[in-house]
């Protein structure tokens, strides 16, 4: 590693588009660390991506757990004493198709938003000091179109009738944070965004998207590297603004 190379960390990347965006990011030239809560996992995923000729590295990171956060901070900042790049990519779907929004269980709220929500703030405000002592920081927090509000009111669009309640208010919630960090954040070099990364083909839909994996990881990896005119505090898709 180089000292001008820059440090990213992907949470949620033993798989799916967390590890793509991995594979991207240091084909860019990145040096990134893989976070999985499995450490032994999360090394085996590395080692293949290291095999390719590409600079990951594996970090444990069970974004639901105080400790292991801070023990991921303290590493990162032993290792490198600073963090270029956070892309808060893990996050779960466990609600039950087929039941209305008021028929979703408590369990299922909290279970949702404990790793979508409450542990995407916890990493964020736990690697903030090591993304401030970075030139210039860049946080991308991976919600979803189903957190557009404006969209689930509108009956023309593509995810009216698609209602996981938990899930879906979860992202929205990513959404408000975003905006409310990107506004403490407005006046200095680092710069926070959401994003939809598409209707990808992954595990937590088995397999029903749309688009690849690949495609999935792009708007990630091309927010994570905008430079100083980029935006900050919005919510897009391959360039293109999503409504709130």
């Amino acid at each position: 590693m180089t000292v001008s190379q820059k440090i990213a960390l992907v949470t949620g990347a033993t798989r799916g588009i967390g590890l793509e965006t991995v594979r991207q990011l240091a084909q860019a030239g990145v040096h990134t660390l893989l976070a999985g809560r499995n450490r032994e996992r999360a090394g085996e995923a590395a080692s293949r991506l290291q095999a390719e000729g590409l600079p990951v590295d594996a970090i444990a990171l069970d974004v639901t757990d105080g400790k292991s956060i801070a023990a991921a901070v303290a590493e990162v900042r032993e290792r490198y004493g600073r963090l270029d790049i956070l892309v808060n990519n893990a996050g779960i779907l466990v609600d039950e198709f087929g039941r209305a929004p008021s028929e979703q269980t408590l369990d299922t709220w909290r279970t949702t938003f404990d790793t979508n929500l409450f542990a995407l703030i916890a990493v964020t405000q736990a690697f903030l000091p090591l993304l401030k002592a970075a030139p210039a920081g860049r946080i991308v927090n991976v919600s979803s179109i189903l957190g557009s509000i404006a969209l689930h009111k509108d009956p023309a669009s593509p995810i009216y009738d698609f209602k996981v309640p938990a899930y879906n208010v979860s992202k929205s919630a990513v959404n408000a944070w975003t905006v409310q960090l990107a506004y403490e954040l407005r006046d200095t070099p680092l710069k926070v965004n959401t994003i939809h990364p598409g209707y990808v083909k992954t595990d937590m839909n088995s397999g029903e998207g749309a688009i690849e994996i690949p495609e999935g990881a792009k708007t990630s990896v091309e927010m994570a590297l905008i430079g100083a005119d980029g935006p900050n505090g919005s919510f897009s898709h391959l360039g293109q603004e999503l409504p709130w």
